[in-house]
């Protein structure tokens, strides 16, 4: 599955910002305040509209006059994305469109929900799922292609509030295919919020697959690699010697307590040292390399700033590494103010992010035709950047 578009109108500094033929790994650039995060952030919503419905995501947010575009609060949030979608056996291109609006309290509910596709190569587009305030219908048996329109079961129903997710309800149900691959899609994405001084405190003894959003769990995972996935490990541990100069040996170990710790060998000392001896450097790279070997990618991989606190020379190859990861299945969006990493890329991977009139536009990087001419006669893409051949960007 992934995500081909994404349409913004009226959240934050996204008073109409739409992006298109988003590639598998995805990279943000960007003047500080021009939304990279709030990009992100929309990501964040979804999920956590998913999980906690949306006037709780909204209220986590600040409420709707925070999250709304300044001077447009009594206007509606509308997000739209558009996504392949393999079902039954037929790939299709599905629209999710989400319109949020404040009722006469402010707090904000669903003023429609929608998810629709092409049943066959031509006409318009069906809504298998449509509601508004918490009424509307879902079709039970999508995959029936060979069936007319009128022929189609429609299923109506009537949610428990309205600030409720249709995916959310109807999404338990298989009988319901998009509703519930588009939840699933979700709830499995990973936004990462990676601290440094998290990863390093010891964990009691336990059970994790995978690196959690901070990073706290890494012994625990690390663990888990060894232990059960010892191919994936030892390409953890292969990385590391390659790209950190003296790392030898990198273990999960257990105390005495029953605490687990991380130790690395370093070739330059008899004995190992535990993590929090370790560079800020190392335990961050050694945290992307095991959530990046991850035996099952997550659909969705966003994480800002990645070049944080690793020496420049390292950045290339870790590009490397969230694009093998992208091309395992798993999409990736990045940000980042490093011309090192964005050497590693290919223009149609980079977004660029401007203010224009107090709001953000996106744009992308391989559009422009001056780009792409210093592009194709060799030159790469951070020292474009840091020349300010971005047109408008720096």
């Amino acid at each position: 599955m992934q995500i081909e578009s994404i349409e913004i109108k009226n959240y934050r500094l996204f008073r109409d910002t739409k992006l298109t033929n988003i590639p598998r790994l995805c990279v943000l650039v960007g003047a500080n305040g021009t939304g990279k995060s709030t990009l992100f952030d929309v990501l964040s919503f979804l999920k956590d509209a998913l999980a906690m419905n949306v006037g709780k995501a909204v209220s986590k947010r600040g409420g709707y006059k925070e999250l709304a575009s300044r001077g447009y609060v009594n206007e509606p949030i509308e997000l739209t994305l558009q996504f392949r979608l393999e079902i039954t056996g037929y790939e299709r291109l599905v629209t999710y469109i989400l319109k949020i609006e404040p009722d006469a309290t402010g707090r904000a509910f669903v003023a429609r929900e929608v998810l629709r596709y092409k049943r066959g190569a031509n006409g318009k587009p069906f809504h298998f799922l449509d509601f508004a305030c918490g009424k509307g219908y879902a079709i039970t048996n999508e995959e029936d292609f060979s069936k007319a329109d009128e022929a189609l079961k429609r299923e109506d129903q009537e949610l428990d509030a309205t600030d409720i997710l249709a995916i959310k309800g109807l999404g338990q149900f298989e009988r319901f295919k998009a509703a519930s691959a588009f939840r699933l899609m979700i709830e499995n994405w990973h936004i990462s919020d990676f601290h440094v001084s998290d990863a390093r405190q010891s964990q009691e003894d336990g059970f994790a697959e995978h690196l959690s959003t901070q990073g706290e769990n890494l012994p625990l995972v690390a663990n888990y690699l060894f232990e059960h996935h010892r191919d994936r490990f030892d390409r953890v541990l292969k990385s590391m010697q390659q790209r950190v100069p003296g790392v030898s040996v990198v273990e999960p170990r257990q105390t005495e307590d029953g605490r687990l710790v991380l130790r690395f060998q370093d070739g330059s000392f008899k004995d190992p040292f535990i993590a929090r001896h370790v560079s800020d450097g190392t335990i961050k790279m050694f945290a992307y390399l095991v959530l990046l070997n991850d035996p099952k990618p997550y659909p969705l991989l966003a994480v800002e700033e990645p070049e944080n606190q690793l020496y420049p020379e390292l950045l290339a190859e870790l590009a490397e590494e969230f694009r093998s990861y992208a091309k395992r299945g798993g999409q990736v969006f990045i940000s980042s103010h490093s011309p090192d990493f964005l050497n590693a890329l290919t223009l149609d991977e980079i977004y660029c992010l401007r203010k224009q009139e107090g709001f953000t536009r996106i744009t992308r990087a391989g559009d422009s035709e001056n780009l792409r001419a210093l592009f194709d006669a060799g030159d790469l893409p951070g020292y474009l950047w840091k020349q300010g051949l971005f047109e408008g960007l720096n």
